[in-house]
């Protein structure tokens, strides 16, 4: 049974990280960026049950969080006049609701009165028409904006992410919401098969290494049998060529490797 709806609120913070128990010392499982709404489940003490765009739900501490003005609707509410940073730095008029300047990762809504100052934000409409659902734009996101990200279990961002939150975020930029977890990433999609060097660019792969065969890895097909990932073992972003059998790493990919999906 889903929990009710307590109230909403907006993340005011540019990133505010979202843990699996009400207390600074839990695990960080995920991240909301700047300007997402939220619903609240729960309250415990200074802390909140918050679930996003995406259903995922966790613990976040109050002092990320704003109130939301507006009652009703829920965190799926589309924001039509809002901007989203591309990755940009701001300022806000009179110092605002920005406390004066600061910077935005990749998907962090802008504030009403903030104006980029550094990097780029772009309007709901501009995002449709340069970022749309289709394979070629995905992998080219994927590699434009976390080339050279470190790997961050829980994060999201270019700034530090996890496999699932390069996948969660280049899709959701082409507007299409994935789950969070790779697991979860798993369950989407049409069968896209097992031989790697068939696979469309955009297709998701999915590796374990569990004995009981839970997805616990997944990396973006660019085609021609190379994936884009953030992976521990590499740091971090990496481009691999699973047609390279005399890579360690890469063998181990391929031995891990359970199937594919393909959701665009």
């Amino acid at each position: 049974m889903t929990p009710p709806l307590l109230y909403e609120v907006t993340v005011r913070t540019p990133i505010a990280p979202l843990h699996a128990e009400p207390r600074i010392a839990s695990q960080m499982i995920s991240q909301q960026l700047a300007g997402h709404r939220l619903s609240v489940l729960d309250e415990e003490g200074d802390w909140a049950c918050v679930r996003g765009a995406d259903d995922y739900e966790g613990w976040m501490h109050t002092g990320f969080l704003a109130r939301s003005p507006a009652a009703g609707g829920s965190a799926r509410q589309s924001r039509t006049t809002s901007r989203i940073s591309l990755g940009c730095t701001t300022r806000a008029s009179g110092g605002g609701t920005a406390g004066g300047g600061r910077a935005l990762p990749l998907r962090a809504i802008l504030a009403p009165d903030e104006t980029p100052t550094a990097g780029e934000a772009i309007d709901s409409d501009e995002r449709r028409r340069r970022f749309p659902a289709t394979a070629d734009t995905v992998v080219a996101s994927a590699q434009r904006f976390f080339e050279g990200t470190s790997y961050l279990w829980g994060g999201v961002t270019p700034w530090g992410a996890d496999c699932s939150g390069l996948v969660q975020s280049v899709f959701a930029l082409h507007g299409l919401q994935l789950p969070r977890d790779a697991w979860q990433q798993a369950e989407r999609g049409e069968d896209a098969g097992r031989d790697i060097g068939e696979l469309h660019a955009a297709d998701l792969l999915f590796f374990t290494d569990r004995e009981d065969g839970r997805v616990t890895h997944v990396g973006i097909a660019l085609g021609g049998a190379r994936m884009v990932h953030l992976a521990l073992g590499r740091g971090g972003y990496a481009i691999e060529r699973l047609s390279d059998r005399s890579d360690p790493y890469v063998e181990k990919l391929r031995q891990r490797f359970l199937f594919a999906k393909r959701v665009i």
